[in-house]
């Protein structure tokens, strides 16, 4: 599990083993967006922030460039770029309830899973993909580019 090799079609297909559902995709894709947006918040009231933020997403979409298709980097640019701008438009409030709403977010997400409940098995994957610490690294490093390949290039997985 390295974040900065990856096979992002087999990260894909254990994705969809718990995620098959057009629903959970959709919430999921909400949380991640609630998630960036606070991130955003988080990184704008550190000093020199407008630096770190542009350093960080040309960092972001570098890795992403090396291990998803081209058209899902542009797909995934133009996202990231469009919950910044939601971002700035928002009224600026305590970095504190940004913090806080990450949790929300997060917790939205596991919450997602008692209402989209099918699952796959996952035992391909069991060995590769061990819980812990790295799966999370690599999960919210790629999570946003599974969801929107899921969403806008795989229409025909999609399942009630």
């Amino acid at each position: 599990m390295n974040p900065f090799k990856v096979d992002f079609q087999e990260l894909y297909r254990r994705h969809l083993c718990r995620h098959s559902q057009f629903g959970i995709n959709v919430l999921h894709l909400i949380g991640v967006a609630g998630i960036y947006i606070a991130l955003f918040a988080i990184a704008f009231a550190l000093p020199g922030s407008k630096w770190i933020v542009v350093a960080a997403l040309i960092a972001y979409f570098a890795l992403l460039a090396f291990n998803i298709p081209s058209r899902l980097l542009l797909a995934n640019i133009m996202f990231t770029l469009l919950l910044l701008s939601t971002y700035l438009m928002l009224p600026q409030i305590s970095v504190w309830v940004y913090v806080v709403l990450i949790f929300v977010w997060h917790r939205f997400q596991i919450w997602n899973h008692k209402i989209y409940d099918k699952h796959r098995e996952m035992g391909e994957f069991s060995e590769k993909y061990k819980k812990g610490p790295l799966l999370f690294v690599l999960l919210s490093i790629y999570e946003l580019p599974i969801l929107l390949n899921y969403l806008v290039f795989d229409r025909r997985n999609w399942t009630s």
